[in-house]
């Protein structure tokens, strides 16, 4: 018993962890909506100057407004990664006008979807379908796509691993910066379990874990089914504290997870996190500034997250 005491008392994977809550937080990019950036006039007060800010393309929605507010990500000091959405391209020739727009709004980083388009507007019917072109091999972007570690409602595990090498395939043989980021989830083995799987199909891209912000479960949970996280929902609802839980959602636990994951696996492709502020930039701000200041007990789950 005094080796079990001394072992999850250890004051060095304490400071680990502790080192690697701060570097997560001190990373983590976030996801605001068009018009979240424009109608936020201090946006350099709630995010850290370079912190990468994705730019998700909605339904229905204008890539003038795209384009607009990357302009304003980068004139507050801030890295614009807008979304670049491949059903939602009429045309090569519109594609190669957005490109060009976001070169002069100062992006050199696009995330790559398929987009939420039923059915393509033009000639792409999918992310590989968009690489494949060669469109985006006329510009200097990195590019990241995603990974689903829940899956995905219109595509099988096999298809989803098979494309992942090919987008990894394609980020070598045109020499291309890339990176994945995921689909959030509720727990850490949803992430880790699919990295260790997916690890074949990404190796040497960088990951980074998507994971929801704080914000009102009943908020979280509108979003989970929307966005096909059914497997960590349902877990998430059957947790024992769910009862507290249904009054708010704070992600502590997880990112705790993950921080021990990363100091037990140091190799890991598992980068940083990549924030969904479900419940509001102003919020998701101060979680991240209080995040560092947790004291977890890594000691106490030295193995898998």
């Amino acid at each position: 018993m005094q080796l079990v005491h001394e072992q999850m008392t250890d004051p060095d994977a304490d400071t680990a962890c502790g080192e690697e809550l701060d570097f997560l937080a001190r990373s983590a990019s976030i996801e605001l909506t068009p018009r979240q950036i424009l109608t936020t006039d201090d946006l350099s007060r709630w995010l850290a100057p370079g912190t990468a800010v994705y730019v998700p393309f909605l339904p229905k929605a204008r890539y003038d407004d795209t384009v607009e507010a990357c302009c304003q990500l980068r004139a507050a000091g801030l890295d614009p990664v807008p979304h670049f959405p491949a059903r939602a391209v009429a045309s090569a020739g519109q594609g190669q006008e957005w490109l060009e727009r976001l070169g002069a709004a100062g992006v050199d980083k696009l995330m790559v979807i398929a987009g939420d388009n039923g059915d393509p507007l033009g000639p792409f019917k999918d992310t590989l379908a968009l690489l494949e072109s060669g469109l985006l091999t006329r510009y200097p972007f990195a590019l990241g796509v995603a990974g689903h570690p829940e899956g995905h409602p219109s595509a099988d595990h096999p298809s989803l691993m098979q494309a992942l090498q090919i987008k990894r395939d394609y980020a070598a043989t045109t020499r291309t910066r890339m990176w994945v980021t995921t689909q959030f989830a509720f727990e850490a083995d949803s992430f880790t379990d699919w990295l260790q799987t997916a690890g074949d199909h990404l190796a040497p891209l960088p990951v980074y874990f998507g994971i929801a912000g704080p914000t009102k479960l009943r908020t979280l949970m509108a979003y989970a089914a929307q966005c096909g996280v059914g497997v960590s929902a349902r877990a998430l609802m059957r947790h024992p504290e769910t009862a507290r839980l249904l009054r708010s959602w704070t992600p502590d636990g997880l990112v705790e997870a993950l921080a021990q994951y990363r100091v037990a696996h140091p190799l890991t492709l598992f980068k940083g996190i990549h924030l969904f502020p479900f419940g509001g930039l102003k919020r998701a701000s101060r979680w991240l500034e209080d995040l560092p200041s947790e004291t977890p007990d890594c000691a106490a789950s030295p193995g898998r997250a």
